[in-house]
This record gives C-alpha cells, structure tokens and sequence, in this order.
C-alpha cells in the first residue's frame, strides 16, 4: 500500500534552496546523511493534468509542485518578514490565487491559496 507522496525540488544550488525550506518556510525536516535534508511537507495531494496540443493546457508532459495556504496575503507577509521573495503581484487564476515564490537555486514554485474542495484532509 503506498503510505505518502515524496515530492523533489530540483535546483541548481540545493544547498541555498534547503536553506530557504529549512529557513525561511522552516518547515521540520530530517538529515538522511550529509547536510541531504528530507522535509515534512505537511499535508498533500495529487492532481493529474491533461496534456493537449491545442493551446489550451501544459503542450508537453512534465511535473509540478505547488505550496498551499489558506490565507494568500498572511502568507505572503509571513514570509517576507522572513526574507522571501515573490514575483508579480497576487493574482485571480479561477481555481485559486496565486503568487510565484522565488526559492534559492531553485527557480519559482507557485503558492496559492484554492478556491477547489481539497483532498489532503481526507
């Protein structure tokens, strides 16, 4: 039976983008060996996407993370105060508002906060 969902942020600088979890969204974490940080995320779930050719989606297959809030301008203020960096404002995206959250040698990851029922509470 699967018992939980491993997510990998791929980054250029791992060690500056550990820092920012461990840090700033000082998130609980594990050392599996070496400084190689294992982070507990917190709840999870799992969309699947289509893929189309039509213009109206993601046109190649790939994968995504995601950081959820209940409470898009506190977290972005939280988060500020402790040294984070958003690019582009708040915006309305329909399943949600959203912001893109720079992590440190890792390029940005979408926070937002969904307007869709959630399932990491089942």
């Amino acid at each position: 039976m699967i018992t939980g969902l491993h997510c990998i942020l791929y980054a250029e600088d791992p060690e500056a983008a550990r820092a920012f979890v461990r840090d700033v969204l000082a998130w609980p974490f594990v050392d599996a060996h070496g400084g190689w940080l294992i982070f507990r995320a917190g709840p999870a779930e799992l969309g699947v996407h289509p893929t189309t050719t039509d213009g109206s989606s993601v046109t190649t297959v790939h994968h995504e993370v995601s950081f959820m809030c209940e409470d898009i301008e506190a977290t972005v203020a939280e988060l500020s105060a402790r040294g984070a960096t958003f690019h582009g404002g708040i915006e309305d995206r329909g399943f949600g508002r959203t912001v893109m959250l720079e992590v440190p040698g890792a390029g940005d990851v979408m926070v937002y906060q969904p307007r869709h029922p959630v399932a990491h509470s089942l």
